[in-house]
């Protein structure tokens, strides 16, 4: 998963040098931000005919439909006839990270703010809501190749970073860069609770509706709304959860919270504030997590920002919820999301494929198969087929014993 960072505002001095070598400077590549203030950002939502897919993110099924986040928005796959999938809809939100549907409306983040949209006519999507500065973290996006960051001319309360600048600036050695780790970036299970409806993500999201609450996690905190009222959904609280928060992902009332240092388990007993049940702690690095019985699995990436160079698959023992105990670790080369169905577990190993173990032994898995020259990124196991993302299709597979038939590509 790309990694994400947010920086304090801070104000740097720089001071003049009798130094005549130039031995005590440095050239720095300082990014600054290039804001838009929240009026203006908060006009800039709107339905628009199918376009074409620019980046892919993170997806999420409903019913017969596939949301495939995109740069600036998400787009609305029809998928009534998997073997021909067809895009319908986009809708332009910026700043989204993640979505979540549930008896057909539609939850959706822009920076800040919530959104939400009832989508019961595909054709005619509407926004019926927006609660404002609900979130106060959200993705900055600064560039990975910024040594530092200058916000002197960024207003937190009235603007929103919607891009960045790098330009190069000679500064003294011994002058202080400041560098924190941050921010933003849910996983869940198709649920029913009388007749409702619940969509599914995969294991990179970090939005979950269980019942009547939708849990929204970033950064060091858990952010929680209660939907009973679909439509006009209640800002309940916010409550620290941990540091560097990724993804989330819900199973049998507890939900699972994935860091770059760790997993933390919390209890739904009282779901409007989750307690704290334990955390299982690694070393740092991308972590998506997702659960089946007894035992968590966890994506490491290393050779990245993320942390450690070595990629690994981690199994963990939570039958004791109080004291998750490591149970296997397998080396992998780039690993992002996984899901799994069965007695079988979907690894997105990058651009080594996507792998599939045997979980019969969660303590001592095996490998099945590797579906090769393809780039993988996340992956949801439906009940009746598979759906994975890469960097330039969507992929739909038919489950096999032991393997996967291809049903369609969606290329982008």
């Amino acid at each position: 998963m790309k990694l994400k960072y947010l920086f304090l505002p801070l104000v740097l001095l720089v001071f003049c040098s009798c130094d005549t070598d130039g031995s005590d400077y440095e050239i720095v590549q300082v990014a600054t931000p290039q804001i838009i203030s929240k009026t203006d950002f908060r006009k800039s939502v709107e339905i628009k005919p199918a376009r074409q897919i620019e980046e892919a993110g993170k997806i999420y099924a409903y019913q017969d439909y596939i949301f495939i986040g995109d740069l600036a928005g998400i787009h609305i796959i029809d998928n009534s006839q998997p073997e021909q999938p067809k895009a319908v809809a986009f809708i332009e939100i910026p700043k989204n990270q993640d979505v979540s549907v549930k008896d057909n409306y539609l939850y959706a983040d822009s920076a800040t703010d919530l959104l939400v949209f009832d989508i019961s006519n595909i054709n005619k999507v509407t926004e019926v809501e927006r609660l404002e500065d609900v979130f106060d973290f959200y993705d900055f996006e600064i560039p990975i190749e910024a040594d530092d960051v200058d916000f002197q001319n960024f207003d937190f309360q009235n603007s929103i970073i919607v891009g960045w600048t790098v330009a190069s600036e000679r500064r003294k050695i011994d002058d202080p860069i400041l560098f924190a780790d941050g921010v933003f970036d849910g996983a869940g299970n198709v649920m029913n609770s009388g007749e409702s409806v619940v969509g599914m993500g995969g294991s990179l999201a970090r939005f979950q509706i269980v019942e009547h609450y939708l849990y929204a996690v970033g950064s060091h905190k858990m952010t929680i709304f209660n939907i009973a009222h679909l439509e006009a959904p209640v800002l309940e609280h916010s409550q620290y959860v941990g540091w560097n928060i990724e993804t989330m992902f819900q199973a049998d009332q507890y939900l699972y919270l994935g860091s770059t240092n760790g997993m933390f388990i919390y209890t739904l007993d009282n779901p409007l504030v989750p307690e704290f049940v334990s955390e299982f702690i690694h070393w740092e690095g991308c972590d998506p997590v997702v659960v089946d019985g007894n035992y968590a699995y966890l994506t490491l990436r290393g050779g990245n920002p993320c942390g450690q160079l070595e990629s690994v698959l981690e199994v963990v023992d939570i039958s004791d919820k109080s004291n998750p105990t490591l149970a296997g670790r397998y080396t992998l080369e780039n690993p992002y999301g996984l899901g799994v169905k069965g007695n079988t577990l979907y690894v997105c190993d990058g651009t080594s494929g996507l792998k599939l173990f045997n979980t019969v032994d969660p303590r001592d898995i095996k490998l099945l198969k590797t579906l090769k020259d393809i780039q993988s990124k996340d992956v949801i196991p439906l009940q009746n087929s598979l759906l994975m993302i890469g960097n330039q299709a969507l992929y739909q597979y038919e489950y096999l014993e032991n393997d996967l038939r291809l049903i369609s590509t969606f290329a982008f």
